[in-house]
């Protein structure tokens, strides 16, 4: 009997094929990813535990180096979360120490379509992908992996929304039925204190409480002084002045290790505007006035991802428990007078005003030009504009500054700026950029700042790391031409393409600006005519769109009774194609007086 022949045996060897196993895997030294997110009282030590036990039974090789994400959300990109981003990076590295990702659970992991963003990126710098729901490793080329990893994003992406939609079920249940407390900071004027057992049998066996709100006895008083007064006709802004006056210690003074993220420097109106709008005080619990939502980064990139903001809930969404949940500070009776009196202080629409018998006609409001745009050098706060027999004016109070404020001493009472004294010279200075004697330097002002535009700047330093990157391709292509075992510089020859790729994308992405010579910008400016007879004869609201584009500032010393004027002087020129181009001269200043 002879032995069988295998007549393909050379050609086989010198083609390097492998007949006997397709797709051969050795032991590899891998990466561990998982993740954990806090919002579900998750233990970070227990879940790392569990995901890299389930990432070690199914891989034939040695986990070498982990990287475990804690409190980030599933829907937030990798690049967006901390270890997974410092995951991407370290791919570039060629000493890395691995050569494979293993997770513990996919869905985990991934979310939506994120794996089909991903994956290409780990597979270019020859990694690869290990996942508990395939039973091993990812095969790009194969179509059901590709279609499974889908689904997986699709059920991590349900998962999250049903786990959203049963827990705020759940909560609104509790409140509206129970008038349990769902967390957070209690409202000034409370405590938070241990309360009846945990109705849940197992953690009421650990001896866990539920967690109620008490009267707190030190601010009570002050929130029912605060209804008050506004219902008795003060406003928000002098019931806080009144408070700051007396030295009460605003909330965040109050419980400073409850409000971090304040500075605790004072009564503000917004403060006591918070504490009048909130329903609580009335000892009923409300749930969901603000809810989270998420909108995208960037809507001309989704794969950006998505932020979370707060904002107010339609009214359909606020509970209310049926009966009193924690002592009231105030009755039902009370807020609502104070609900009533807020609303009819906001004001009414013209169609309503017109419908109320024996109303005067008011004369229009004078417009306010500078608006927003003059500071107090004293103490850097924006001067508030208001309207005195007929003049605007623009103030800036001690009053209203904190009581450990460092400008209180030396702070007048008031500081008073008239509007119409300020418009005259601010126009004179305005327009004397623009007439003959100083045109020249105006018109080399904005040569040279869009000369230095920061969008040149940034495009030169990528078109300089494409230039880099490139050579570098261009030296490991000769290398490998010379004779260099091409493995050795494939993650060189590959983290090169990728820089260069990157900088390619992001120069295509910048903005195209057309540089305006210095004719081009003078007959620009001559074309606009007389700017001084523009500016004296120009309608209020043209004159304060005109500030607004020039960004103009202004900071008033009350002392020298001199005002600073910052511009920032942008000109348009539009083309037939409508195209535009923008200069910005740096921040001119001038002396009004």
């Amino acid at each position: 009997m002879t032995a069988d022949v295998n007549e393909w045996a050379v050609l086989d060897d010198l083609f390097g094929l492998e007949t006997t196993d397709l797709d051969p895997v050795g032991e590899v030294e891998l990466a561990f990813y998982g993740r954990c997110s806090t919002e579900d009282n998750q233990d970070p030590e227990t879940s790392y535990q569990w995901q890299l036990g389930n990432a070690e039974k199914f891989v034939n090789g040695r986990i070498v180096t982990s990287y475990f994400d804690i409190g980030q959300s599933r829907s937030v990109p990798w690049h967006r979360r901390t270890e997974a981003a410092r995951l991407l990076d370290d791919l570039r590295n060629p000493d890395r120490g691995w050569t494979g990702i293993v997770v513990g659970e996919g869905t985990r992991c991934w979310f939506g379509n994120q794996f089909s963003l991903v994956a290409p990126r780990i597979h270019a710098y020859g990694v690869s992908i290990w996942v508990p729901e395939l039973g091993g490793r990812y095969d790009p080329d194969n179509v059901t992996h590709t279609m499974m990893m889908n689904m997986l994003g699709g059920l991590s992406e349900s998962e999250r929304q049903h786990v959203q939609q049963r827990t705020r079920a759940s909560m609104n249940a509790q409140v509206l039925n129970e008038g349990r407390h769902q967390g957070g900071r209690p409202p000034y004027g409370y405590l938070v204190v241990d309360g009846p057992p945990h109705p849940n049998p197992n953690r009421a066996a650990n001896s866990l409480k539920l967690r109620i709100l008490s009267i707190d006895a030190a601010a009570a008083p002050v929130v029912q002084r605060i209804f008050r007064a506004y219902i008795d006709g003060r406003g928000d802004n002098a019931i806080a002045n009144e408070l700051n006056r007396e030295n009460i210690p605003c909330p965040s003074a109050h419980r400073p290790e409850q409000n971090r993220h304040r500075s605790g420097d004072g009564w503000q109106p917004s403060t006591v505007a918070a504490i009048l709008q909130n329903p609580r005080y009335t000892g009923y619990a409300v749930f969901g006035r603000w809810s989270k939502t998420e909108q995208l980064l960037d809507p001309d990139d989704v794969a950006a991802g998505n932020i979370v903001r707060f904002k107010r809930s339609p009214p359909q969404r606020i509970v209310r428990s049926r009966r009193p949940a924690h002592p009231a500070i105030v009755s039902v009776e009370t807020f609502t007078q104070a609900t009533l009196k807020r609303k009819e202080r906001s004001g009414m629409n013209n169609q309503s005003r017109s419908k109320l018998e024996r109303t005067r006609a008011t004369p229009a409001a004078a417009p306010r030009l500078f608006r927003g745009r003059i500071r107090c050098d004293l103490c850097n706060r924006k001067m508030q504009a208001e309207t005195i027999r007929g003049s605007v004016y623009y103030r800036c109070r001690a009053s209203n500054l904190p009581p450990d404020s460092p400008h209180r001493e030396q702070h007048p009472s008031t500081i008073n700026l008239r509007e119409d004294h300020l418009i005259e010279p601010v126009d004179d200075w305005l327009a004397t950029l623009f007439d003959p004697e100083h045109l020249d330097t105006t018109v080399a002002s904005l040569l040279e700042s869009s000369n230095d535009d920061s969008t040149d700047t940034r495009r030169a330093a990528l078109r300089r790391q494409i230039q880099q990157a490139q050579t570098k391709i261009n030296r490991h292509l000769a290398a490998i031409e010379a004779g260099i075992d091409p493995q050795a510089v494939v993650a060189a020859l590959n983290a090169a393409q990728a820089e260069k790729a990157s900088a390619e994308v992001e120069i295509n992405a910048l903005p195209k600006t057309e540089q305006l010579t210095a004719t081009e910008i003078r007959k620009l400016i001559e074309s606009l005519g007389d700017v001084r007879l523009v500016l004296a004869n120009g309608a209020p609201e043209h004159k304060q769109e005109l500030y607004e584009t020039l960004m103009l500032q202004v900071r008033y010393s009350h002392l020298e009774h001199r005002a600073d004027i910052c511009a920032h002087i942008v000109v348009f020129s539009t083309g037939v194609r409508g195209d535009s181009a923008t200069m910005h001269t740096p921040c001119t200043r001038g002396n009004t007086w």
